[in-house]
């Protein structure tokens, strides 16, 4: 049952003008996973991959952490801080959880995606990236986007191209026996 999501996932990840790619499945399906494959298998293998959950950060946090800031920007900011868009520049940035940030902050990376450059908190000046972007939810996006939680533009510029992982019970029980000896396997030669 993943073959053939990963089979589609090293296609995907050759055809570099594939920039933003829309992982979805339940937790711990392996989303994360599945876009450390897509950055090892592309031309960008060789720089960083960077992942951020965005579910586990506030929106001031996250901006900071993805655009960086300036010192004295805010009160904490004691020192220059490079974000996660500038320092994966080249390579990937997985954006884990993306159907739980707020409406503003939508806008934003919205902006970035479109204009493929950004402004650091604090800055003056913008800085032209070139990131391949990969988002990962459990959600229903279109419900969303109905309900007007979800941002319809954001939407379709992160899914350019959509791989679907299954939940674990939609597996063949042939498949799970599989997995199950694969983890007992790795867990004995750990211990």
């Amino acid at each position: 049952i993943l073959k053939p999501v990963y089979e589609k996932a090293e296609r995907i990840a050759i055809a570099e003008p594939v920039k933003n790619i829309m992982i979805r499945g339940a937790s711990g399906s392996g989303k994360e996973y599945l876009a450390n494959f897509i950055h090892k298998n592309s031309s960008r293998h060789e720089q960083k991959f960077l992942a951020i959950n965005c579910a586990s950060v506030t929106d001031s946090l996250l901006e900071s952490r993805l655009f960086g800031h300036k010192k004295g920007s805010y009160t904490d900011a004691y020192k220059d801080q490079k974000g996660l868009f500038e320092l994966s520049n080249g390579g990937t940035l997985f954006l884990d959880e993306i159907g739980d940030v707020s409406m503003a902050f939508q806008a934003s990376l919205l902006r970035v995606l479109q204009e493929q450059k950004f402004t650091p908190i604090g800055g003056d000046k913008s800085l032209k990236i070139d990131v391949r972007v990969i988002a990962a939810t459990n959600r229903n996006l279109e419900k969303m986007i109905k309900e007007g939680t979800f941002r319809g533009d954001l939407y379709y510029r992160l899914a350019y191209m959509e791989l679907e992982l299954p939940a674990l019970a939609d597996y063949p029980i042939e498949e799970r026996k599989e997995l199950i000896q694969y983890f007992l396997d790795q867990l004995a030669k750990l211990y």
